[in-house]
């Protein structure tokens, strides 16, 4: 079962560093991830989704290899070759892996304008060597939500979240602290 975790940053520059440092992590085999979306919302208010994999691109290539095999069957792979690609990359406009599109829509509605997130569905993850490597993102974000227990989001937000100073009481109408 993979978890959802998606985390709001002040900026895209943030969210954008934090989740090519999530696709780094995976070439290393720390963080095993379904999907990474960054999300944005412009200061004129519209969202935008920015996937991690570009599903036209592989759908495209993959029904283009398909697409000459059967080609080369019927002696015609070029023809063959170009079905293919257009119908993989049909496919793989219409195709949604991962998080929900819509889902992230609603969150990046809820953003500060010029505000991102990053959203990642986690199959497995090192949690010790992750955090090592995201030290860059400790207190620049805030988790908005994750399908984690009590304990693991607690320790998470713990890590990402600005801990705010502590505050003596204030003085208050007919006494207060001297």
């Amino acid at each position: 079962m993979s978890d959802l975790i998606i985390v709001a940053f002040p900026d895209e520059a943030t969210a954008f560093a934090a989740g090519k440092a999530l696709v780094a992590l995976q070439k290393q085999y720390l963080i095993e991830m379904e999907d990474v979306v960054v999300v944005t919302r412009n200061e004129n208010g519209d969202v935008a989704l920015h996937q991690s994999v570009n599903l036209i691109t592989g759908g495209a290539i993959g029904g283009g290899l398909w697409g000459t095999l059967i080609g080369l069957l019927f002696l015609n792979p070029v023809v063959g070759a170009a079905v293919g690609a257009g119908a993989g990359a049909l496919a793989g406009k219409f195709a949604d892996i991962g998080i929900d599109d819509g889902f992230l829509r609603d969150i990046g509605q809820s953003l500060d304008k010029g505000g991102a997130a990053v959203g990642m569905l986690v199959r497995k993850i090192t949690t010790d060597k992750v955090m090592e490597h995201l030290e860059p993102f400790r207190e620049k974000g805030q988790v908005i939500h994750t399908s984690l227990s009590h304990e693991a989001e607690a320790q998470l937000k713990a890590f990402l979240e600005k801990i705010p100073p502590m505050h003596l009481p204030q003085d208050q109408l007919g006494g207060g602290r001297k």
